[in-house]
């Protein structure tokens, strides 16, 4: 059949404005179809999700990593800035998804890359695209190192912590860290990362979030208990600030809170899937107020409980004695609570990985959906599997990894590029308040991260000519 030339319908129909089948199969494709910033089979969205799914759905893409940071940032901050940096981090991520709910209702997209099309044409969306691809490798690679601190132990900080198969086995080399990850990537990671629809992983997120409250309701019990006995000290209420270099180390905590807060390359995955897409605000608030105080509870009891020894990844402080009764116990059921979270969070962030990264190398639809072609199915999770195990072997601590995807593509994800949408307002339905306020999360943004990183790249300096 030539180009342009129209089958024959069995009513002998050939006008496609007669037969409205026959158009819609012989639209051409436009460059902004081709554009698509994911494969075809995400584009079909089920509907009749409840307000509760979506805040549990939501939530879960908000509480991962980050909660096990957020205690080192109160060591930094103090206990009062601390929380008060937590919850105005909360509400600039609030500000940011209302205003990206609100220009996806206007430019009548319903993803984030194509809202990022919509204002910025393809470089916007290709710009979202590599974003998500750094932030989420980033949040991958946090995994697989607390996994590694908890199972294999840790000497990050100087102190060697004791790892729970060594604790329960003794150091032999089938417990060494590389080893362990290696057989958690192939046995849990790799049979997780091979389902094909996200819907899959409904059970393993619901047992996630199960586990990570867990953790907090351990941690919460085990401090009162302490603070009731008189046997924990005052804990340090604001930072100490001894020069110059000091003031520049307060700024690494923005990337680790606001890299906590991320979730905004699944809002549309949720708000697609609801019965009411006009809920979506309401349950954006009530997921960010459940994650905040779920935040604040963690931070203030975990940094309680260990004081100036918390660690930049709390859960290597369950090694010792807790100093209440059963605490080897409840050091176990911590551990292994929070390690089957991120176990189980991990292929949720794995799975929007992988069809950005699809989305970014095969852009046009003419190439077949993606869970139709194994051979690029199963190309992507290989590589991508095995590029964050080598990165995680190599990067020994959750914060630094945290500093690198905080201070760049998280930023960019959860605030830069919502406020520059803003700001370019292609619809003309931003106020001058809401410009206002772009400007100054864009600003904060990038001044905030760039301390970090430098203050990060001066330590890693005069750590390296110490030496």
């Amino acid at each position: 059949m030539e180009a342009g030339e129209y089958p024959v319908s069995k009513t002998g129909n050939l006008n496609p404005k007669e037969n409205p089948s026959i158009r819609a199969r012989l639209l051409p494709v436009t460059a902004q179809d081709e554009d698509t910033d994911v494969p075809e089979e995400f584009e079909e969205y089920s509907t009749g999700g409840s307000f509760a799914g979506a805040v549990f759905n939501l939530s879960t893409s908000i509480v991962g990593a980050g909660i096990m940071a957020l205690p080192a940032t109160m060591k930094v901050l103090g206990l009062v800035p601390g929380i008060l940096v937590v919850l105005f981090v909360a509400f600039l991520t609030e500000a940011s998804l209302e205003l990206l709910v609100r220009f996806t209702k206007a430019s009548k997209m319903n993803t984030y890359g194509r809202v990022m099309r919509d204002a910025f044409a393809r470089p916007g969306r290709i710009m979202l695209q590599l974003a998500i691809i750094i932030n989420n490798v980033g949040i991958m690679v946090v995994y697989m190192i607390m996994i590694g601190d908890v199972l294999s132990g840790t000497s990050s900080s100087g102190t060697h912590h004791t790892g729970l198969l060594e604790g329960w086995f003794g150091d032999h080399w089938w417990n060494a860290r590389s080893f362990v990850l290696l057989v958690t990537t192939i046995c849990v990671f790799t049979p997780l990362a091979c389902l094909k629809h996200i819907d899959s992983l409904r059970y393993t997120s619901a047992l996630s979030v199960s586990l990570a409250i867990v953790f907090v309701v351990v941690t919460a019990g085990i401090a009162i208990f302490k603070l009731f006995n008189g046997t924990i000290e005052m804990p340090r209420l604001f930072p100490q600030i001894t020069d110059l270099a000091s003031v520049w180390h307060l700024f690494t905590c923005v990337p680790v809170i606001t890299t906590a807060y991320i979730c905004h390359y699944n809002l549309h995955s949720v708000t697609n899937e609801l019965e009411d897409s006009s809920k979506i605000l309401p349950i954006v608030r009530t997921s960010l107020g459940l994650c905040s105080a779920i935040y604040v509870l963690t931070s203030i009891f975990a940094y309680l409980l260990f004081g100036e020894e918390t660690q930049e990844d709390v859960l290597a402080n369950f090694d010792s004695d807790l100093g209440v009764p059963f605490s080897t116990l409840l050091n176990g059921i911590v551990r292994v609570s929070y390690v089957l979270h991120i176990m189980f969070v991990f292929p949720l962030v794995f799975f929007a990985l992988r069809v950005n990264l699809d989305g970014l190398c095969f852009p046009s639809r003419r190439h077949a959906p993606l869970a139709n072609d194994n051979r690029r199915f199963y190309f992507f999770t290989v590589v991508i599997l095995v590029v964050v195990y080598v990165v995680a072997i190599y990067v020994p601590s959750i914060w630094d990894a945290f500093q690198i995807t905080g201070a760049t593509a998280t930023a960019c994800i959860g605030f830069i590029f919502p406020a520059s949408i803003a700001l370019k307002d292609p619809h003309g339905i931003a106020s001058k308040k809401d410009k206002m306020l772009c400007i100054f999360m864009i600003v904060l943004a990038v001044f905030s991260n760039a301390i970090a990183l430098y203050s990060d790249a001066y330590a890693i300096f005069h750590k390296k000519k110490e030496a």
